[in-house]
């Protein structure tokens, strides 16, 4: 039986079409995973939140201490109606169930064998089989005067889940589909336009000339010309043909001697190495003028075949390596953009506060008298509207995080340093106060007495430098890494990317201004950044 084998552009199609699904059915899985693990995560969060928030019901502590059946059934029944929890089930202290929203039988053990953490005081979140099921469940204990007195178990049927998982899975699988037509199609056109480009020809018909052409594209947006042994031209590029001053009228140069244009002594090509070895970047002469130009032998089935010769004009390169700075530097500055768009966003936030929507307006009137004196505080004394706008999201933000924002009462700002543009003057601020968040936040959850701790900011151009000074009351920082805190990609956060502080460090001293990193008594870290004024005017 004769047999047909598949051409080359038939070969590329396959592959590239069996690669497009595979990456798109990896593509899926990957984020159908993410898509449950997020799904069972946030349920899990939301259901211990809700039973932390029902636990915490003085009148239900004291209906389940007394086992008032009527009381907790009024109480619950009122807050099921606005939960979306599958049940609510309350129990006692010895895990008796005494309240169940799906009127499961009372007085009885709760289902699960999974509450002997929970009336030892803890909360928690447990996948496990209960009377309607297994569900996910978040758990609470209800703690009164005399200790745990009962249990709070919030609870979200698999089943569920399950349906919620596949709705949110709906739109990512049209997606996979779509692309993996489009894929398709590309590959398709994709192995066409190859058979186009190679004339029809198979790799074998045309592996001399893929050799030439390789060999000729190495010299881009240079000066190129390729000759045979006998120096015949066999190709030359616009940019050669101008740089020799060829007439335009003449068009086809092949076959013809380089020498007619080239007429000055050059030691590049009439020497006894050409045929041994190839030159690069060395300095030469072509018609009085100096180039640096490289020599590559064209070597097919161990045969020199020719050469191709690629130059420049000397008088570019100068421009060449100012060009390769700008090119540096802008790569360096790419590693900090990522981490200047959450400032952007906290910016964003504190700007619409600054009544400039009604519904802002509105918002903000909501807010207690201390929170509106704040505000009214930013407003007055910062004048550069962006900062302003940005302490206002750093104020809303620290109290959403459970902290405190105080502000020195001699703050003002009138206008930022000359050397800095204003996202830097506020990449400073925002990522002292962010880090002094954190670790705040981190010494209230390790601490046994749970008070507010505050963040304090003092921001001024009173004098004739300005100051910005922030302190916290988390963790001192070890006196050993204090001298390597500002180096990029050096944290002592969990989680963090060592940016942060590298970025201050690196505005601050753009401004001439230095930094001072002290203990905060009795705990915490005091930032202290001075960037004097006498710099503004140059």
């Amino acid at each position: 039986m004769t047999k047909f084998p598949l051409l080359f552009a038939q070969k590329l199609f396959i592959a590239l079409s069996i690669l497009f699904a595979l990456a798109v059915f990896i593509m899926h899985q990957y984020i159908n995973g993410i898509i449950e693990t997020n799904l069972y995560t946030n349920l899990g969060e939301r259901a211990q939140i809700q039973a932390k928030e029902i636990a915490a019901i003085p009148e239900l502590a004291l209906a389940v201490k007394n086992n008032d059946l009527k009381a907790i059934n009024e109480l619950v029944s009122l807050i099921n109606k606005q939960s979306d929890a599958s049940y609510i089930v309350i129990g006692d202290k010895h895990a008796t169930r005494l309240f169940h929203t799906q009127n499961v039988a009372i007085n009885v053990p709760m289902v699960g064998d999974d509450n002997q953490d929970v009336l030892k005081g803890k909360s928690i979140i447990i996948i496990s089989q209960g009377s309607l099921g297994q569900s996910l469940r978040g758990k609470s204990p209800i703690i009164s005067d005399d200790g745990v007195v009962g249990i709070v178990s919030v609870g979200y049927m698999l089943d569920r889940l399950d349906e919620l998982h596949k709705i949110q899975s709906y739109p990512f699988i049209i997606f996979c589909v779509l692309l993996f037509v489009v894929l398709f199609v590309f590959s398709y056109i994709f192995s066409f336009l190859i058979k186009k480009q190679m004339l029809n020809l198979e790799p074998k018909e045309i592996s001399l000339l893929v050799k030439m052409q390789s060999a000729i594209m190495e010299s881009i947006n240079e000066g190129l010309i390729a000759v045979d042994l006998n120096y015949n031209i066999t190709h030359i590029n616009q940019f050669a043909r101008q740089f020799l001053n060829i007439p335009k009228h003449v068009d086809n140069l092949n076959g013809t001697n380089l020498f007619l244009y080239i007429v000055s002594p050059n030691d590049l090509l009439r020497n006894d190495d050409c045929l041994i070895e190839d030159v690069y970047d060395r300095i030469s002469h072509f018609n009085d003028e100096v180039v640096i130009a490289s020599r590559i032998r064209l070597i097919f089935n161990e045969k020199i075949q020719g050469w191709v010769i690629t130059f420049r004009n000397m008088n570019e390169i100068n421009l060449l390596s100012k060009r390769l700075s700008q090119v540096q530097q802008y790569a360096d500055n790419l590693r900090a953009l990522r981490h200047e768009h959450q400032n952007w966003l906290a910016t964003l936030l504190g700007l619409i506060y600054m009544q400039r929507y009604d519904d802002a307006k509105e918002f903000i009137t909501r807010q207690s008298t201390n929170n509106q004196q704040q505000l009214d505080f930013i407003t007055d004394k910062i004048k550069v509207p962006t900062i302003a706008g940005l302490l206002i999201g750093k104020f809303t933000k620290a109290n959403e995080m459970g902290l405190e924002l105080q502000f020195d009462p001699m703050c003002q700002l009138n206008q930022i340093p000359g050397k800095l543009i204003e996202i830097e003057f506020m990449s400073i601020i925002a990522n002292l106060l962010d880090n002094a968040f954190t670790a705040s936040l981190a010494q209230y959850q390790k601490s046994a007495v749970k008070e507010k701790k505050i963040v304090y900011l003092y921001l001024s151009d009173a004098t004739d430098e300005y100051v910005i000074e922030v302190s916290d009351e988390g963790t001192q920082i070890d006196e050993a890494v204090k001298s390597s805190i500002f180096k990029l990609g050096v944290t002592t956060k969990t989680k963090g990317d060592g940016v942060g502080l590298y970025l201050v460090k690196t505005y601050t001293e753009k401004a001439n201004g230095y930094i001072e990193v002290n203990n905060n008594l009795p705990q915490g870290t005091i930032f202290s950044i001075f960037i004097p004024k006498e710099y503004d005017c140059l």
